[in-house]
């Protein structure tokens, strides 16, 4: 079970959304560099970025801060990033940056066949991000949910080659109110592809509930508010993890 801290960049600041919302956002540094290198002296082995302002303008946004935190920590571990990836050609920007990862999500919302050229472009860097509202699936920046269910959506990337989907409960994104374990289970027993929860981890017995269902395709959850807060201590929580799963 691996712990991935979030990077949620805006305004080139490391931010925290209560449910998405731009309008309700808690700075918690102007460095994200130096946030991204706290973060792997902790312990991280993978860190995920979001770029907020390119979610809602469909374009990167945040380069030079995203630039900054891969030559912090890129050479060391494994960096993915989700927010305005909608052609082949920010992709490839991004790889050549040295993002190990790209997640698209409004996108392989609106076109599943780019999800399949990604793949096929550039394959084994590809993560689907989806994020739903009581099931269904929100695009553009989680200002529109469409009719799309969360399980019928995902079957349909199961034979491009996508590493992974994240899950992201919108109700819960930023609010501290516990994992919906029971949505993302239900999620990883529907398709063959390991899914890595996100949105309400709170405490240590998140971990714990999240290390109990790893079996069920459950490969990793993204921490947010919780570690900035200071609810989860960030390296105590990944070595109950690993003492979880031998």
């Amino acid at each position: 079970m691996q712990l991935i801290p979030a990077i949620d960049l805006k305004n080139g600041q490391c931010v925290r959304l209560r449910q998405g919302l731009m309008e309700d956002a808690t700075v918690f540094s102007d460095r994200p560099a130096e946030m991204a290198a706290h973060w792997f002296k902790q312990g991280a082995r993978r860190l995920h970025l979001v770029d907020l302002d390119g979610a809602f303008a469909g374009e990167p946004k945040n380069f030079p801060a995203i630039s900054e935190i891969l030559e912090a920590v890129g050479s060391h571990i494994p960096v993915q990033l989700g927010g305005g990836i909608r052609d082949l050609a920010t992709i490839e920007r991004y790889l050549k940056l040295g993002l190990h990862d790209v997640i698209i999500g409004t996108a392989a919302v609106k076109n599943p066949d780019f999800v399949r050229e990604a793949c096929r472009e550039f394959a084994g860097h590809i993560i689907v991000g989806l994020d739903a509202k009581d099931g269904r699936v929100a695009i553009d920046g989680w200002a529109t949910v469409t009719e799309h269910h969360v399980i019928d959506l995902s079957r349909r990337f199961e034979d491009d080659g996508v590493n992974s989907i994240i899950y992201t409960d919108i109700g819960r994104d930023g609010m501290m109110s516990g994992v919906n374990i029971e949505a993302t289970v239900k999620l990883a027993e529907a398709v063959r592809i390991p899914v890595i929860a996100s949105g309400g981890l709170t405490n240590l017995d998140d971990i714990r509930a999240l290390c109990a269902v790893a079996d069920k395709g459950v490969a990793g959850a993204i921490t947010g508010r919780a570690i900035y807060e200071g609810s989860i201590d960030f390296a105590e929580a990944q070595r109950l993890a690993d003492s979880l799963i031998q």
